[in-house]
C-alpha cells in the first residue's frame, strides 16, 4: 500500500518528522506491537524496544532502515480516528519491518479485496 497524502492531516510531514527524529530519536519505538520482541520469544523472554535505527543497515534483511510512523489502529490499539489523526499518543515511529508486521491483517484484507475486485 502506497502513501496517499489525502488520507492524512495536512501537517503530516512535519508531524511525522517530529515523531521519528524528535520523540523517537531515530530509533524504532516498537515494543512488541509487531509480534516480535514482545517477551514471548525464546530469545527475547522480556519485552524490549526494537533496536533498528533510521539510516543504518538492516539487521534482519538487506537494505537500509527507514523509520515510518504507524497509526496504532488495530482493534487492540488506541487510535480509532477516521480520517487518520496526528495525535502523538496514537502513533509510534516504526522501522519498515515492525510497521508491516503491525499492519499485516489490513494488508491481507486489502489484497483479498483487490483480488476479488479483479
Amino acid at each position: 500500500m502506497s502513501f496517499n497524502p489525502a488520507h492524512y492531516p495536512p501537517d503530516w510531514y512535519e508531524f511525522s518528522m517530529d515523531i521519528r527524529n524528535g520523540r523517537a530519536k531515530g530509533q524504532c519505538e516498537c515494543e512488541g506491537e509487531c509480534g516480535l520482541h514482545d517477551g514471548r520469544d525464546l530469545f527475547f523472554p522480556k519485552a524490549k524496544r526494537c533496536e533498528e535505527r533510521n539510516g543504518m543497515a538492516a539487521k534482519w534483511a538487506q537494505g537500509v532502515i527507514v523509520l515510518t510512523v504507524a497509526h496504532l489502529n488495530r482493534k487492540d490499539g488506541p487510535c480509532r480516528c477516521s480520517p487518520l489523526c496526528a495525535d502523538p499518543s496514537h502513533v509510534k515511529a516504526m522501522c519498515q519491518r515492525c510497521h508491516l508486521r503491525y499492519d499485516v491483517e489490513r494488508h491481507v484484507a486489502n489484497r483479498l479485496n483487490s483480488k476479488r475486485a479483479r
